[in-house]
């Protein structure tokens, strides 16, 4: 790593860089005698009291005390990450379930029946963790009675893709005429280059920053497609659920809402969702500066790894996160019963 400017290295940053991507040399260990020089490259979240906060692209966040500072500079953006953190198919799939609640749990063996008033396919379908507890005919003849009292189908959310997958229950739900539906790809990535994607206090010409809230208001949820510009109570109630949830929207110059984006914090993930851009805003960045205003929360609150789910068929969407860094993980799609009834949202 290469400080020297004119022979000498010097500390060629200021309180004005916080956001950037930045490379630091500090002297440690001198008051011991044993000085040796530590490097670190990240996001400088923070400088505050005469101590740096710098995100490494792992999420580990390095504090550092500005009088132990020999040498830095901004850096450009690190190159977008060919694998996203390790996780397991079942953490992923836990981590996803408590940042999107159902309204009504109920347990069958290491399933969770999940009901929301039909609000979204993931709070109204079967998550199956494990063992039923039963044989698979009497779980899914259980299941079906439990959805069917509430008025809603018969919905198994099934995992595909990675050997810690359930492939062996999608062939089970298939031979007994349960029909797949809404293939997912779950994309994961490392959190610190998202907040590095752009700037949230400036978005393109003709919009504001983005805005952070705890609730959704009627600008978020007039762009937010499953919503249909109103929202129910149970929307309401599965949208503001889960850990730590914020709201990001972007107002656009006409006094209507520009761009919006829904982030979950769960320990180490960020989760990312309903990030949705007007039709006349598009192909501005919006999306992006959504995402990374959102990303630098999450890092404040000590996250270090994002997720999404995103449709498979859904191209524009796969492009914006692969160009983020995203890279699929696992894939889900949903099994609706022989006698499911109407199809779900």
């Amino acid at each position: 790593m290469e400080f020297l400017a004119g022979g000498r290295a010097e500390v060629r940053i200021t309180h004005a860089d916080v956001g950037k991507r930045v490379s630091v040399r500090r002297l440690t260990g001198a008051r011991s005698g044993e000085g040796a020089f530590t490097d670190a490259v990240g996001v400088l979240t923070s400088w505050d009291d005469g101590v740096l906060s710098i995100t490494r692209s792992s999420g580990e966040c390095v504090r550092i005390e500005e009088s132990s500072l020999v040498a830095g500079k901004v850096v450009p953006a690190a190159p977008a990450r060919r694998r996203g953190p390790a996780a397991t198919v079942r953490e992923l799939q836990q981590v996803a379930a408590r940042s999107w609640p159902a309204i009504e749990t109920e347990r069958l063996g290491e399933w969770e029946l999940r009901a929301s008033g039909g609000f979204t396919r993931r709070a109204n379908s079967v998550l199956p963790l494990g063992d039923p507890g039963v044989p698979l005919d009497e779980a899914l003849t259980l299941a079906t009675r439990w959805y069917a009292d509430r008025g809603l189908p018969a919905l198994i959310t099934v995992a595909t893709g990675r050997a810690d997958a359930n492939e062996q229950l999608a062939a089970e739900l298939a031979a007994r005429g349960w029909r797949d539906e809404a293939h997912t790809s779950v994309r994961t990535a490392a959190l610190a280059p998202l907040a590095d994607t752009g700037s949230p206090q400036k978005g393109p010409e003709g919009t504001s920053r983005v805005l952070l809230s705890r609730q959704p208001d009627a600008g978020w949820l007039a762009l937010y497609n499953r919503a249909g510009g109103t929202a129910t109570d149970a929307a309401l109630a599965v949208l503001t659920g889960g850990p730590s949830v914020w709201f990001a929207q972007v107002a656009a110059p006409d006094g209507g809402t520009a761009a919006i984006g829904r982030l979950a914090v769960d320990g180490r993930w960020a989760g990312f969702a309903a990030v949705e851009t007007a039709p006349a805003r598009r192909r501005a960045g919006l999306a992006t500066l959504v995402m990374a205003a959102l990303a630098e929360r999450a890092l404040d609150e000590g996250a270090s790894a994002a997720y999404l789910q995103v449709e498979a068929d859904n191209a524009g969407a796969l492009a914006l996160y692969d160009g983020l860094g995203f890279t699929e993980h696992h894939g889900y799609h949903y099994r609706r019963g022989p006698a499911g009834g109407a199809a779900g949202v």
